[in-house]
């Protein structure tokens, strides 16, 4: 059990591998989980949301580039400590115990070592590159993330608020790094679009666990799935709703009546985006939301044509 990014597709498919890395060098790589570092990409939907002349400044993208190398190490370090955490356990499960601190060829002392200067690391590089408002984000998101692997993840709706943090703090950082405007309605569509994704994972891997009879995580015997489908029907109903208003909101600021149109277009791709994810999260298959992104075409389509509305809003109508 990591921060945000165990999966029962993941734990599959280490499993086919079937091997310890071979040296420490690979073990060393493997423990960042860069494959995870994906997520990150969300310190640019401020800037992208903010404007042709926000986007297109050197200086901003360059600052948003910096919140994203902060956010990589941030993140791998607490992979590498919740790992070293998780040592005894992980060596007892079929797929776990060939990861690179289970299978030993990292040494414990030397993962917690990794962890804890890739998080010196993060907040430090924030901090001089970027200013004291994105370490602060960087610690905040360290200091929560700490929580969580040593014990907050085993208690219910906790484990799920703070994983949708971790995906919400992101959004922040690059808002602050780039110094855009963070509306409340954009910060309320991260938020609740975070908790939709966290639970609809718990929901997934919640099935999974009554199907195949095993513990996929220590927490999934407190939920029930009833309680587990509240909570992602109820994310997902404000979700559509906050990102209405944020639309409505963007369509108001902007001059040209067609950049308006665009944005309040956009809600209906949107919104039949997150009902067509909704059905993954049903049949539970969203154990790895990033493998949804990647494998469900129809998705993929509906998410090209909300990007094409917020393009014409923001790039071309909206200046």
């Amino acid at each position: 059990m990591f921060e945000e990014t165990e999966s029962a597709a993941e734990m599959t498919q280490e499993g086919r591998q079937l091997r310890p890395p071979r040296n420490l060098a690979e073990a060393m790589w493997k423990a960042l989980r860069p494959r995870q570092w994906v997520k990150n990409i969300l310190v640019v939907m401020a800037p992208l949301s903010a404007g042709t002349e926000v986007v297109t400044d050197p200086h901003v993208l360059l600052q948003v580039l910096y919140s994203f190398i902060a956010f990589c190490l941030a993140s791998s370090s607490i992979y590498l400590i919740n790992d070293a955490r998780d040592v005894k356990a992980d060596r007892q499960h079929p797929a776990k115990r060939f990861r690179p601190i289970a299978s030993g060829v990292l040494p414990l002392r030397l993962a917690y070592v990794m962890g804890v200067v890739l998080m010196l690391v993060s907040v430090l590089l924030g901090y001089f590159l970027s200013g004291s408002s994105l370490a602060i984000v960087l610690a905040v998101y360290i200091v929560l993330q700490l929580g969580y692997c040593f014990g907050l993840k085993h208690q219910m709706v906790l484990d799920i608020v703070l994983v949708s943090s971790g995906f919400l703090l992101r959004a922040i950082a690059g808002g602050v790094a780039s110094d855009v405007p963070l509306s409340q309605w954009f910060l309320l569509v991260m938020a609740f679009g975070s908790i939709f994704m966290a639970s609809g994972k718990r929901y997934a891997e919640k099935l999974l666990a009554d199907k195949e009879g095993r513990q996929i995580r220590k927490v999934l015997q407190s939920y029930t799935g009833t309680y587990l489908r509240f909570v992602w029907t109820m994310s997902a109903t404000a979700l559509i709703l906050c990102y209405s208003l944020w639309a409505f909101q963007q369509g108001q600021a902007t001059a040209d009546h067609s950049g308006s149109l665009w944005y309040e277009i956009s809600m209906v791709p949107w919104a039949i985006a997150v009902m067509r994810y909704a059905v993954d999260v049903d049949r539970g298959d969203a154990g790895a939301p990033e493998d949804i992104a990647l494998k469900d075409h129809v998705l993929q389509v509906i998410a090209l044509l909300w990007l094409m509305c917020i393009v014409l809003a923001v790039y071309v109508f909206g200046g």
